[in-house]
């Protein structure tokens, strides 16, 4: 069982009395328990000055506050301060009880605190806590961050006034993702501070993208081939990066260890717990600490404070081991006559004299938590005893839930300007600084502030750098990359290993039509009307398509539709040279005139399908195209007509060409009518239109005139077809008709053509992608243009012009082949 705790090392009476729990040493000496005897006090050894000037802070405060006059007028603050580092559980009970070892007087009450500021550490202030909390004794914790004790249920009278680990947890997993460290080690302290801490950070971190390489923890008890693992495994590793969430004793064992194995190689981001600990910051240390990152309170200023620390003397209460203890390490000497030619301390040296980081006040952040828990204890009993200017009731009879009710409620500004009160769980505002470590003018460490953490920012930014120059970790000439798989190049995305953290990746090209930029996770689809570039790293217009003029295909196609034409024109100037002859009157030259006239606009018609579409262009191609071969097909339906009219005449030279024209003209007209009819109910209704397609061909658009009514089309198409097929019907019956009447051969030939170049073309319209689809529309009208006019003239422009002998009218009533 553990031995009592020696009696408190500062006291002083008052009507209001503040318990103050603190670590004032580091290390405990063990003693062996006998069971026949009272078991000896626990020694605590080697002094942290640091923790000492908390504890004369706190006195410092109490006594500016019983100085003033302003808080408690007529009510005297006294105080009792303990050394913790034995036993939190001793230590409240201590301060609860007092130290007397009679049993008979332990529960009197007589030195009971009314409130106790402390611990320094998270799971001494819990052990306080859950016991204080059972007598509804509030306790104040300038130190502890857990964030565990914002637990309400379970701490129902715990305050801090430093903020929890929950925001600084997750503010450092902010701080590792800004500088682009995605691959860190983590390393934390073995209790309740460290592994509550620890959990936020890597949740938060998981959260931002960053991965944990290994996450250890050591506890101030283990030995030390256990503190050697973990460094082995932090120098073994591959992350750079090094998030150390520690309290002050675990990193001195960890340093240590780190300085036997020469562990330097590594970017430090620290908790606050050790980041500003100038007891760290020793030329032993700064060859692995230099560099190191980590956030902090915002510093402050207690006027007096130092002024205040600079009159400790040992020689004032002699009656005080730890003020002789403290003294001894300060200066090097010794109260007692040694051997060892140790110098004798004398009582006279001065603080002043020397830099200790007692005395140092160019760093408060922790002192001034302190120094703000007592103003905020100070405060709660004012209001408990509604004091005035003047004077308070000191009538009133103080409950202990009353300091905890008034304490949730307290609110007022420190003569620093800052403000003190508590939220629903007890906990303060969270604001910290980014601090860096770097190597002073003098050849030491200074904190430097880079940057800032507000976690309820009025203008919603977290995180904010203030442009001083950053100094990185040892051995670092610059910020130092901490990943486990590069960054993808641009066009790539990451491709998760199997059996790897997600950091941990390879990089795979991104697909058609898909782009990555620089630190891409992923790949992002292009908009429709764009694709990828050449290294798929940007969005570039689709190549737009249509058959224009420029192109080879499209101007050999207008090539070819210009000499149809111009052909077709030859072959109607041969016929005009030659209309008073018997060949072109018995071929009836009004319909073959007419005949090559819409022959000539079927030629050119095929124009209007080349070059970009447009509104007109679209409208134009395919009422142009039905109308111009509907007069076509009409012309040769006629001549068909009148051809087997004529077969049927008892004298055909003299009535034919008197009584059928009329029949021919009308006729003509009103097949050309109908498809007229047609085309105009279709542009109507639903017009051939411009249209972007996007869906055919990935890689671009391919510009296209939309049918708009495909019924329209296949209506003005068909039409088409069946006057050729009537045509052809007509024809092949005529065909055996007397030699003089044997153009219902040629026409036969030339709607065989016709048909099966049409009904060809259907299914490789249908079929045939983008700009070809046009070219294969533009050669079916070609091919059955050439194919009308080879067949149908071409045999008498033979005879016209190389046979003139045969076009005669004798020749014309015999049976001549011509």
């Amino acid at each position: 069982m553990l031995g009592s705790l020696e009696h408190p090392h500062f006291y002083k009476v008052g009507d209001i009395l503040i318990g103050g729990a603190f670590s004032l040493h580091s290390q405990i000496s063990r003693t062996t328990t006998t069971f026949t005897s009272v078991p000896e006090a626990l020694r605590c050894t080697r002094i942290k000055t640091r923790e000492l000037r908390f504890a004369y802070t706190m006195i410092f405060a109490i006594e500016e506050i019983n100085k003033s006059g302003v808080l408690l007028p007529n009510i005297s603050i006294g105080y009792k301060v303990l050394d913790g580092c034995g036993s939190a559980q001793q230590a409240v009970m201590a301060l609860l009880n007092g130290q007397e070892r009679d049993t008979g007087q332990t529960c009197s009450g007589q030195n009971k605190v009314q409130a106790i500021i402390g611990a320094s550490e998270s799971s001494s202030t819990i052990v306080i806590s859950q016991t204080a909390g059972i007598f509804n004794i509030p306790v104040i914790s300038h130190f502890a961050t857990c964030a565990c004790l914002s637990n309400r249920k379970e701490y129902p009278t715990f305050f801090r006034t430093i903020p929890s680990d929950y925001y600084q947890s997750r503010a450092l997993a902010k701080l590792v993702k800004h500088f682009g460290w995605t691959w860190v080690g983590a390393v934390r302290s073995n209790n309740d501070y460290g592994n509550n801490g620890m959990a936020t950070f890597i949740s938060a971190a998981a959260q931002e993208g960053v991965c944990i390489e290994y996450s250890e923890a050591i506890c101030r008890t283990d030995p030390v081939e256990k503190v050697a693992s973990v460094v082995k495994i932090i120098q073994q590793g591959t992350a750079k990066v090094l998030v150390a969430f520690l309290a002050q004793v675990e990193m001195n064992l960890l340093l240590e260890e780190a300085l036997k194995q020469n562990m330097t190689r590594v970017q430090w981001v620290g908790s606050e717990s050790w980041i500003t600990d100038h007891y760290l910051a020793t030329s032993r240390y700064a060859a692995i600490l230099t560099g190191s990152l980590g956030f902090s309170l915002p510093r402050a200023r207690i006027p007096g404070l130092r002024e205040f620390l600079l009159q400790v003397n040992p020689m004032k209460d002699p009656q005080n081991s730890l003020l002789r203890e403290f003294w001894e390490e300060t200066f090097g000497c010794n109260f007692q006559a040694s051997m060892y030619n140790q110098t004798q301390c004398t009582g006279r040296e001065q603080l002043n004299d020397i830099e200790s980081p007692f005395t140092d006040v160019s760093e408060l952040r922790i002192s001034h938590n302190v120094y703000k828990a007592v103003y905020a204890v100070a405060h709660a009993f004012h209001s408990i005893f509604n004091c005035t200017d003047q004077e308070c009731s000191s009538n009133n009879t103080t409950e202990t839930n009353q300091v905890v009710e008034q304490l949730q409620q307290v609110h007022f500004t420190l003569k620093s300007g800052d403000m003190v009160h508590f939220d629903e769980n007890g906990d303060p505002s969270a604001t910290y600084e980014l601090v860096n470590w770097q190597k002073s003018d003098k050849g030491g460490i200074s904190f430097i502030a880079v940057g800032s953490y507000d976690a309820l920012p009025p203008d919603g930014r977290l995180f904010k750098m203030n442009g001083k120059k950053i100094t990185w970790g040892a051995h670092f000439k610059e910020r130092p990359q901490s990943v486990c798989s590069q960054s993808c190049p641009p066009g790539f995305r990451q491709a998760q290993i199997k059996g790897k953290p997600l950091c941990c990746f390879s990089c795979i090209r991104c697909a058609a039509g898909e782009i990555s930029r620089q630190n891409n996770t992923d790949c992002m689809l292009c908009p429709l009307e764009y694709w990828s570039n050449r290294n798929h790293s940007q969005c570039v217009p689709k190549v737009t398509e249509f058959l224009s003029y420029e192109e080879t295909m499209g101007a050999l196609l207008a090539a070819l539709s210009l000499f149809g034409a111009s052909l077709t024109i030859m072959v109607m100037c041969v016929f005009f040279w030659f209309r008073h002859t018997p060949l072109v009157k018995a071929s009836n030259s009004e319909l073959s005139f007419l005949l090559l006239v819409s022959l000539t606009l079927c030629f050119l018609c095929s124009l209007t399908f080349i070059g970009r579409p447009s509104e007109w262009s679209c409208m134009l191609r395919h009422t142009a195209f039905g109308i111009t071969f509907a007069l076509c097909m009409s012309c040769i339906l006629a001549k068909t007509i009148a051809v087997v009219v004529a077969f049927k005449m008892r004298k055909p030279a003299n009535t034919v060409p008197q009584c059928s024209i009329p029949i021919q003209r009308t006729s003509v007209f009103v097949f050309t009518f109908i498809q007229v009819v047609a085309c105009v109910l279709w542009l109507s209704i639903a017009p051939p239109l411009p249209h972007k397609n996007i869906v055919y061909a990935k890689d671009k658009i391919i510009l296209e005139c939309h049918l708009g009514s495909v019924v329209g089309f296949w209506a003005v198409l068909s039409y088409i077809g069946v006057l050729a097929l009537m045509c052809f019907i007509l024809a092949f019956l005529a065909r055996k008709l007397p030699d003089n009447f044997n153009e219902a051969k040629f026409i036969t030939f030339s709607m065989l053509i016709f048909c099966a170049v049409w009904i060809t073309f259907i299914p490789a319209y249908v079929s045939t992608p983008g700009k070809l689809t046009v070219a294969v529309e533009i050669f079916a009208i070609l091919a059955s243009s050439v194919g009308l006019l080879f067949c149908i003239f071409f045999p008498k422009c033979y005879v016209l012009i190389l046979k003139p002998e045969k076009n005669t009218k004798k020749h014309m009533m015999g049976r001549i082949n011509y």
